[in-house]
């Protein structure tokens, strides 16, 4: 069988390859957009994030509840939040202060002709913070799963897991059943992977399809500009990260990363894509359960490097647009504001748009320019949503090193992890 990663960066450069040719020759055929771009590409592509999405809200429950337990020190817990949410903060921050430093200095926008744009957008309101806060605490977890509202659902799980933690011998037998759970989740993760290909081709190849690459070109100055800030952040701030703080070698790191980086170009869902960012993390990075369980979903949650790098870059590109100066004050701002928007923020496609609105209302810019990026944005929230898996696994790396929970051995052996190895055999049934 061959390598799971060939077959499906095969299928993502056939679908892009397919989705421009039907583009460009088929694009005012009826009996294609119809029934094969809306209908059995869009079918496909659909259930395959379907799948993907049906075996999150299971696999973050189960995996985090076993992991909290697996401390037993709830102290190391406490130690883990604290490097956890610092990180992914500071990374942040960075992400978007590239973002707009990169973008002052290429002037983005400053050609643009705004004259014969029609196109329109609403913005939707961000929440206050401390509303954000609030709504981290479930007042049903049952609601909150059935919803798929991360946030609420990490913090339930802790807390039945620390409550497992503290019941001693009558918690053990449950503490038993979710390990056994944990593993039967990840064979259905292994289930999904296998069919990854099929759903990858239809979702790159119906994008492509609808997305004409005539789009690119008023924009694209914009689109480059923010390429190269999420390829730099990606490529050299998160291997200068991992370096720096554990010492591994950021080339196996990125090898490694080939797998969860396709499923989130794809899927441009993080939350979509937890399943096989923790997949890989635990099988091919070599963290314990313990630590990505918590720092995987954590991280799809909070952790939006992607989405404030086009935050930055969206709010230089509209204000050059619209001939708006912005002083140091609001540049602070828009790192600020975006830093914390990123809290809470669903890890769905196309939600960096909502947010966006929230940072240009902070600094006094018009919501409507919005709709000048709106084109571009499905093939770079693809891009984004790429950069901020491979931070969620930078994260997990650097503190399951500090924590003495990461086997080096695995992280540095190519195969570890590969699907047709990690099927196991089972038993012959007995007479």
């Amino acid at each position: 069988m061959q390598n799971l990663t060939r077959k499906i960066m095969l299928a993502m450069l056939v679908g892009a390859a397919t989705g421009v040719v039907i583009n460009l020759f088929a694009a005012d055929v009826a009996v294609v957009m119809d029934y094969v771009v809306g209908g059995l590409l869009y079918v496909i592509g659909a259930i395959f994030i379907a799948s993907l999405k049906m075996l999150v809200v299971p696999l973050v429950f189960v995996s985090l509840v076993g992991g909290v337990t697996s401390l037993g020190n709830l102290a190391t817990l406490g130690r883990m939040s604290v490097k956890a949410i610092s990180l992914y903060m500071v990374t942040t921050m960075i992400a978007i202060t590239i973002a707009l430093s990169l973008a002052i200095a290429v002037g983005t926008g400053a050609d643009f002709d705004i004259g014969g744009s029609s196109a329109s957008f609403t913005g939707r309101d961000a929440p206050p913070i401390a509303d954000v806060f609030i709504n981290m605490v479930p007042s049903n977890p049952i609601a909150a799963m059935a919803s798929g509202n991360m946030l609420q659902i990490i913090v339930f799980a802790l807390l039945f897991g620390i409550a497992l933690t503290m019941s001693g011998e009558r918690g053990k037998t449950i503490i038993a059943l979710f390990r056994d759970l944990d593993v039967v989740v990840m064979k259905m993760v292994e289930i999904i992977m296998r069919l990854a290909p099929f759903g990858v081709f239809a979702l790159i190849a119906r994008t492509f399809a609808t997305q004409g690459i005539e789009l690119i070109v008023p924009l694209i100055s914009y689109f480059l500009t923010l390429t190269c800030a999420l390829g730099f952040h990606a490529l050299i701030v998160y291997p200068t990260v991992l370096k720096g703080l554990s010492g591994l070698n950021p080339l196996t790191f990125l090898r490694k990363m080939r797998d969860p980086a396709s499923f989130a170009f794809s899927t441009a869902s993080s939350g979509a894509t937890i399943p096989i960012t923790l997949r890989t993390a635990e099988a091919k990075l070599g963290v314990d359960n313990a630590v990505a369980s918590f720092t995987v979903p954590l991280g799809a949650t909070i952790n939006m490097d992607g989405t404030a790098i086009m935050q930055g870059v969206a709010t230089v590109f509209i204000a050059n647009v619209y001939g708006v100066d912005l002083t140091v004050t609001d540049y602070l701002m828009v790192v600020m504001t975006a830093t914390l928007a990123s809290i809470g923020t669903a890890a769905v496609p196309g939600v960096g748009l909502i947010m966006l609105t929230m940072v240009l209302n902070q600094v006094g810019l018009p919501v409507e320019g919005i709709a000048l990026i709106i084109g571009v944005d499905r093939i770079l929230d693809m891009m984004r949503t790429a950069c901020n898996v491979t931070g969620d696994c930078v994260v997990t790396c650097v503190i399951a090193n500090s924590e003495q929970a990461l086997d080096i051995a695995t992280f540095n052996d190519p195969a570890a992890g590969a699907l047709e190895l990690a099927t196991e055999e089972l038993p012959a049934s007995k007479a």
